[in-house]
């Protein structure tokens, strides 16, 4: 795999910044998005589709 390729951008894994990034862009807290993260899917557009209802 070539150099400065993004893998896993469609999920967002449990670390901090992935959390707190997609929180600052939903602008919810952290919290809620683990929480979103728990329905069984770690997929960002479903996370976002959680928040966003």
């Amino acid at each position: 795999m070539p150099r400065g390729t993004k893998v896993e951008r469609n999920s967002v894994s449990n670390q901090s910044h992935e959390l707190k990034y997609e929180a600052d862009k939903l602008n919810v807290k952290s919290a809620e998005v683990k929480d979103a993260k728990k329905g069984g899917s770690n997929q960002r557009k479903d996370i976002e589709k959680k928040l966003k209802n």
